[in-house]
């Protein structure tokens, strides 16, 4: 199990790529995802212990000085995020829907993290970036008052680093939507 996660966000494909290179030369750390995505960034998202994680991030954020967009350092990360991050989650049953959308990728891992923690809900997906302009949203599911909790968590993040867009809590959604969102 996996303590810390860290992620750089990066507005140039061609630097992203180096400080990724440069994140995984610096210290010992495993990548959960190094890519492209839309418009036109390059994400590299690294776990390990939390020493190593802060190594490889700041690495990474020193080479890509004038092109970074945003990252982040989270340790004690919460066991949902990296299933989530994968959209490898099965829930053990639908009930409430919550999604939170921001502006950032990295801003949604965090609020994400800090939603998971905040109430007792089961994360689907967390969607960074790819056909979204560059934009994040986290979907999860649990009774109606936990979802609710999990919303208030997760926005006050994004409303504090400015880059909430929205937020949703369907108390009781279609079996036709859980069908196209699992």
């Amino acid at each position: 199990m996996f303590r810390a996660i860290g992620m750089i966000e990066v507005t140039s494909i061609a630097r992203g790529i180096y400080a990724a290179d440069q994140m995984l030369k610096t210290a010992y750390v495993d990548v959960a995802s190094a890519t492209s995505v839309c418009p036109g960034k390059y994400i590299t998202i690294v776990h390990g212990d939390v020493a190593a994680v802060e190594s490889s991030v700041s690495a990474g954020v020193a080479v890509a000085g004038e092109y970074l967009a945003d990252s982040f350092i989270l340790p004690n990360v919460h066991q949902g995020v990296f299933p989530a991050i994968t959209a490898t989650t099965v829930p053990e049953g639908t009930g409430a829907l919550g999604i939170i959308e921001s502006f950032s990728m990295a801003t949604m891992i965090i609020a994400a993290d800090a939603a998971l923690k905040a109430a007792d809900i089961q994360a689907l997906e967390l969607r960074l970036g790819r056909g979204l302009g560059g934009k994040a949203y986290f979907t999860f599911t649990g009774d109606v008052a936990a979802v609710e909790a999990g919303i208030e968590a997760g926005k006050a993040i994004a409303l504090e680093r400015g880059l909430l867009v929205d937020t949703e809590v369907i108390p009781s959604p279609s079996e036709r939507l859980w069908s196209s969102l699992l």
